[in-house]
């Protein structure tokens, strides 16, 4: 058996707090529902249950019809086959956090930031690396980027803040740089330079990237990337700790308007 999805294991946490909110122990809640105690388990971890048996958790946790819309979604929601199964790609990445968030607020000091990449600009970038990868690997990079960059337009449009230091701008050509300052102006997205003259920062321990969801319990959670792969945080005071960096660094960096201005001098010169 597969580990469970992310959305999977939203899910078990938010019916793991209705039922204690409801003062049962896990072994009085599974007899009520006619389950042995290892299998509310195994749904509390992560486990996804059948319809029906959710209705009647929800039920025996004492949630009203009226405020059962939330976690019919999030049902759902764990139900639903990821569009980044077909690019090869598994539920447990990055790909699967950055679509349930609703707001993404990112620093980044190497890169464009994959969301507000051009075509031209993601081909170098994946050209670029050590470890050469095939044509095919890179059309397939190229096309995943590219449905990711959906997210940014639409009805429920994800709400972007990127903080994108100063060198990160030294091979951006000007297409790419016209690019950003198109991206910029939709009122979801939220584009600060950090310039070199803002001296040393917190900013200079690494990229990182935060995600905000609209689950029950307003989760968050921290994404950092790192030569052997990448790495995500949940603990609370964690995340907390990085949005409270990200707020400074973004107090330190050009406001929107002034980056704006400073893109489009740049690329007035390339």
């Amino acid at each position: 058996m597969s580990d469970p999805t992310f959305r999977q294991v939203r899910l078990g946490e938010a019916l793991k707090r209705l039922r204690e909110r409801a003062g049962l122990s896990q072994r009085d809640a599974a007899y009520r529902l006619r389950y042995n105690y290892q299998k509310l388990s195994r749904i509390e971890n992560g486990q996804l249950p059948e319809y029906h048996g959710m209705r009647a958790m929800l039920d025996l946790y004492g949630v009203v019809v009226s405020e059962e819309a939330p976690f019919i979604d999030m049902w759902e929601r764990a139900s639903e086959k990821g569009w980044w199964r077909p690019y090869g790609l598994d539920d447990q990445g990055y790909i699967s956090l950055e679509h349930d968030a609703t707001k993404v607020s990112a620093l980044q000091l190497g890169y464009i930031p994959g969301l507000l990449q051009t075509e031209n600009y993601m081909r170098a970038v994946f050209s670029g690396w050590q470890i050469q990868h095939s044509r095919k690997w890179i059309e397939n990079q190229i096309a995943i980027r590219t449905r990711r960059q959906e997210r940014l337009a639409g009805d429920h449009s994800l709400e972007y803040h990127s903080i994108i230091v100063e060198p990160a701008f030294r091979h951006a050509d000007r297409n790419q740089l016209l690019h950003i300052s198109e991206m910029a102006q939709q009122p979801n997205v939220r584009v600060q330079v950090l310039l070199d003259t803002a001296g040393l920062h917190d900013g200079h321990n690494g990229s990182f990237t935060l995600l905000d969801f609209a689950y029950p319990g307003e989760m968050s959670v921290l994404y950092v990337e790192h030569p052997a792969g990448a790495t995500h945080v949940e603990d609370a005071e964690r995340v907390k700790a990085s949005k409270l960096v990200f707020k400074h660094l973004s107090k330190l960096a050009l406001t929107p308007d002034e980056s704006a201005e400073w893109i489009g001098r740049l690329a007035a010169e390339r």
